[in-house]
């Protein structure tokens, strides 16, 4: 996952980084993240899911411009603004902004990063190619599980249709991580959102389906199944 920072003064941007990678090691999330002192800079790349943009910026440059650019262009990135004058928030819906963060009150980028990574399972796409070689695009809302088949991976949505494309469990497992989604056992990746029971031994997805806990990630599951719950479920 891709975090970029556009802050002008150096030391609000290393304290925002600082706070990013913080977050990131306590829910064992990996980010990306990638600092910049001007806009134009950022806007060479545009390469972000989440930007945490300065409202005011040295050498003439806008905020709110940068972000209507990103608009205008139909690039996807949340805009997070930051600010030292909150009156200015309520020129934010011009462009869509996801939230405002007071630099006075930076612990509320933790806030932020909840609310985004709770919105981004509802959003994302990936893509897979199937056995044919043909490029799928599954829907992580709507994926229930993964879950090994042969040398390849079986999707199974939660409406019944099922995909089987290549790939490895263990690195599948990684790049749906910080979606909601948890490596059960050695054969099984499950969406957490769609768990209705769980013991220490098993658990019963939202469609009936049983699948046993591994014993090596018996501890961890119960670990990320609370902060899932306390995080994500509404």
């Amino acid at each position: 996952m891709k975090i970029s920072i556009v802050e002008d003064e150096a030391v609000w941007r290393e304290q925002i980084q600082s706070m990013i990678e913080k977050y990131g090691r306590e829910q064992n999330i990996s980010f990306q993240i990638s600092a910049y002192e001007k806009g134009r800079d950022f806007m060479e790349s545009e390469d972000a899911d989440l930007l945490f943009l300065d409202i005011e910026l040295a050498e003439g440059e806008d905020g709110f411009g940068i972000a209507r650019q990103l608009m205008d262009s139909g690039n996807q990135c949340k805009v997070c603004f930051l600010t030292s004058h909150t009156e200015m928030a309520r020129l934010g819906y011009r462009v869509n902004a996801f939230r405002y963060i007071d630099k006075r009150h930076l612990e509320e980028i933790t806030e932020a990063l909840d609310f985004f990574l709770a919105a981004r399972i509802q959003d994302r796409i990936i893509y897979c190619n199937d056995t044919a070689g043909i490029c799928v695009k599954i829907n992580l809302n709507e994926l229930l599980l993964v879950e090994t088949y042969g040398r390849k991976l079986r999707y199974l949505m939660r409406d019944g249709r099922e995909y089987f494309c290549d790939g490895r469990i263990t690195e599948t497992a990684q790049r749906l991580s910080p979606f909601g989604f948890f490596h059960i056992q050695r054969s099984y990746i499950v969406n957490l959102k769609y768990i209705e029971k769980a013991n220490s031994h098993e658990i019963i997805l939202c469609t009936g389906l049983e699948v046993a806990i591994g014993r090596v990630h018996s501890k961890e599951f119960k670990k990320e199944f609370f902060k899932w719950r306390m995080r994500f479920d509404q």
